[in-house]
C-alpha cells in the first residue's frame, strides 16, 4: 500500500484560502504542506479518507493548493448535499471537467435545464417494464460468457466481466451487437481514458488537449476510436428506420416538447457514450468484487449456491425468478456497500453554506463518499466485515443515506434498476455452475480511479461444481 499522511496527529486549522467570514466556524483539518496543502493524500485517497473521518470526524476541511474541500461523512449531511439542498450543490468540479473530455454533456455530466430535458427524454427507456423486456438478452449474454470458462485455467475475471457487461449494454441499451475487434478497441479506450482522467484529476496542472503531448495524442486517439463506434451505431439505427425498445431508438425518435426538434448527432453521441462507458464498467466492477468476496467467504458462497440450486434447479434464471433470489441480491447489496462502483461523489456549492455547523465556501469542493460512509462504524457494526445479512428482508438502515452506491436525490442514477436486475441475473447465471477461486498470493487492491475497480485485474480459476 502507498504511504499516506499521519492523520492521527493533533490537527491545527489550515490557514489557506478562501478567507472565511470572521464569524464562520471552520471544520477541523489535518496538518498540510504550506504550499500544496493536502495534495499528497491523492496518492491513496481510499485510505486517507477513512483515516480522515476516524481522526477528525464527519466534516473535515482539506486544502489542495488554493482549492478548499470538505469530506462529509454524516448521512444527514450527505442528504443535505445530494437531496435537500441539491439546487446549490452543482457538478462544476474538476472531476466532472475531466469526464466531460470523454463523455461530453451527457446525463452524468450535464446540469440545469439541459440536464432536466435530457433526463425526461431518457427516463421512459429505464421504466421497469422496458427493463423487464430486456432480461432475456442479459441472460443470453451471461450464458455466452459462462461457456468461455475453461475449468482449471487461470484467467482475468475482471476483464471477463467487462466484456460481458459490454455485451449486455451493446445489445440491450443500444440495440446493436459489438464485434470482438470493437470490444478490444472499447476495452483499450476505457482503460486509458479512465487512467488518464484519474491522473489529470489528481494533478491540477494539466495542459489542454489541444497541446500535442504524447498523453494528449493518445487520449484523443482513443476518444476518436470510441466516437467512430458510437456514430456507427447511430447511423446504422437511423438507416434501418426500425423503432426498437432500446434507449438509442428512443433518443433517435424523441423530440423536445417545447421546440419539436430532434437531438443533434452531438447530443446523441454524448448520451450514448455515457451509457456505453459508465453503463458497463460499474456493473462489471460490482460483479468482480462479488466473486472476490465469494472466494474469500466460502460459507457465503455455499449459501448462495444453495439458493440458486433451490430456485433454479440447474436452469438459467428468468425475470420471474428475481423475487425468489433474495440472498443473491443481499450478496450484491453487501458487495456494493464495501466496494461501491462510484466510490466518491463531488459537488461544488454555488453559494456559501453550512454543514454540521461548519462554514462551506462557495466554489469549494464537497466530497460525499459511499466508500467512507458505508464503512462508518456508527452505521454498520464491524464495518470491514462481509455480511450479506445486513440486507436481509426486514432489516432497516440507520439512515436512508447510510447506503447510497447509486447516489441520491434528483441525480439518483437513472440506470439503478437496470444495473440491479442485470447484476442479479448475471451473478445467478454464473455462480450456479462455477466457483471462482483467487490465485493464491495474487494481490487484490482497489483502485480509486473514476470507478472502484481492482487494480491489475483479478487472476482467478473457474472450478465447475460437480
Amino acid at each position: 500500500m502507498m504511504r499516506v499522511l499521519d492523520l492521527s496527529a493533533p490537527a491545527p486549522l489550515f490557514t489557506g484560502r478562501p478567507i472565511a467570514p470572521a464569524s464562520a466556524r471552520l471544520a477541523p483539518s489535518p496538518p498540510g504542506d504550506p504550499l500544496i496543502g493536502h495534495q499528497r493524500m491523492a496518492r491513496d485517497p481510499l485510505t486517507s479518507f477513512l483515516k480522515l473521518r476516524e481522526a477528525h470526524g464527519d466534516v473535515v476541511r482539506l486544502q489542495f493548493g488554493t482549492l478548499t474541500a470538505h469530506l462529509v461523512s454524516d448521512p444527514s449531511l450527505v442528504q443535505a448535499v445530494l437531496q435537500d439542498r441539491a439546487r446549490i450543490y452543482g457538478k462544476q468540479t474538476r472531476g466532472m471537467k475531466q469526464l466531460r473530455l470523454a463523455l461530453g454533456e451527457g446525463l452524468l455530466t450535464s446540469e440545469g435545464d439541459f440536464w432536466l430535458r435530457q433526463r425526461r427524454i431518457a427516463q421512459p427507456a429505464f421504466h421497469r417494464k422496458r427493463i423487464d423486456a430486456l432480461t432475456p438478452a442479459m441472460i443470453e449474454a451471461g450464458e455466452r460468457a459462462r461457456a468461455t470458462f475453461v475449468p482449471g485455467r487461470v484467467f482475468d475475471l475482471h476483464e471477463a466481466m467487462m466484456r460481458l457487461t459490454l455485451d449486455v449494454v451493446a445489445t440491450t441499451l443500444l440495440g446493436s451487437g459489438i464485434a470482438e475487434r470493437e470490444a478490444r478497441v472499447v476495452g483499450a479506450a476505457v482503460d486509458f481514458i479512465t487512467a488518464e482522467s484519474n491522473r489529470r484529476l489528481r494533478n491540477p496542472f494539466q495542459l489542454p488537449l489541444s497541446v500535442p503531448t504524447p498523453q494528449n495524442r493518445t487520449f484523443l486517439r482513443h476518444r476518436a476510436n470510441l466516437d467512430a463506434i458510437v456514430f456507427r451505431m447511430i447511423e446504422q439505427r437511423r438507416r434501418s428506420g426500425v423503432m426498437g425498445d432500446d434507449l438509442l431508438s428512443l433518443l433517435l425518435h424523441a423530440t423536445d416538447p417545447e421546440t419539436g426538434e430532434h437531438m443533434s448527432d452531438a447530443q446523441l453521441r454524448d448520451e450514448v457514450m455515457t451509457i456505453f462507458l459508465a453503463g458497463h464498467e460499474t456493473t462489471a466492477n460490482a460483479l468482480s468484487w462479488a466473486f472476490v468476496q465469494l472466494s474469500r467467504h466460502p460459507a457465503v458462497a455455499q449459501r448462495l449456491k444453495q439458493e440458486l440450486d433451490t430456485v433454479l434447479a440447474g436452469r438459467s434464471p428468468t425475470l420471474e425468478d428475481l423475487p425468489a433470489l433474495v440472498y443473491t441480491r443481499q450478496v450484491l447489496d453487501e458487495v456494493m456497500r464495501l466496494y461501491p462502483p462510484a466510490w466518491t461523489i463531488a459537488r461544488s456549492p454555488t453559494e456559501d453554506d453550512e454543514l454540521g455547523g461548519y462554514f462551506i465556501p462557495r466554489g469549494s469542493l464537497v466530497f460525499v463518499s459511499p466508500w467512507v460512509v458505508q464503512r462508518h462504524p456508527a452505521l454498520f457494526p464491524n464495518p470491514e466485515g462481509f455480511d450479506p445479512e445486513r440486507f436481509a428482508p426486514g432489516t432497516k438502515l440507520a439512515h436512508r443515506f447510510a447506503y447510497f452506491p447509486f447516489g441520491g436525490g434528483p441525480r439518483l442514477c437513472i440506470g439503478r434498476t437496470f444495473a440491479l436486475v442485470e447484476a442479479t441475473l448475471l451473478l445467478a447465471t454464473l455462480a450456479q455452475h462455477h466457483r471462482f477461486d483467487l490465485v493464491p498470493g495474487f494481490p487484490v487492491v482497489p483502485e480509486s480511479a473514476v470507478t472502484l475497480r481492482p487494480a491489475g485485474g483479478l487472476s482467478m480459476i473457474a472450478i465447475p461444481y460437480d
